[in-house]
């Protein structure tokens, strides 16, 4: 069973900046496709960003021009660099994982569909 943590969640005023990191616990072809989601309280679920089957970001339209999504295959470990934080940004942001390489950015662009694996979150608060 493959574990995704995530860590670098925290407090931080407003135009400033975190990167989250989140690292699987095992190799596996389970890991195709991997992204960043987040849900603040009372709200619905968001994507934020991915990379596609080719390795190009995807970003949902709050993370555009503020985030950057990376990944290093070789330490299992995905990254998302967020700049210019804004207080609307606070929620808890989850990894996610699936073993079909093009699920994560139809679910990051049609809001539809569930993970096979997702960690168990970070809280970023924004505060202004």
């Amino acid at each position: 069973q493959v574990q995704l943590v995530e860590s670098g969640g925290g407090p931080v005023q407003a135009g400033g900046s975190l990167r989250l990191s989140c690292a699987a616990s095992s190799v596996t072809d389970s890991l195709a496709c991997m992204a960043w989601f987040r849900q603040a309280p009372g709200k619905a679920r968001e994507g934020v960003a991915t990379l596609d089957n080719g390795g190009n970001p995807v970003y949902g339209d709050s993370a555009k021009g503020r985030f950057t999504v990376s990944r290093d295959n070789a330490k299992n470990t995905l990254y998302l660099q967020m700049n210019n934080l804004k207080p609307e940004d606070t929620a808890t942001y989850y990894c996610v994982a699936h073993r079909n390489p093009f699920h994560c950015t139809h679910v990051l662009v049609t809001g539809v569909g569930e993970f096979d694996y997702m960690g168990q979150g970070t809280q970023v608060t924004v505060s202004s």
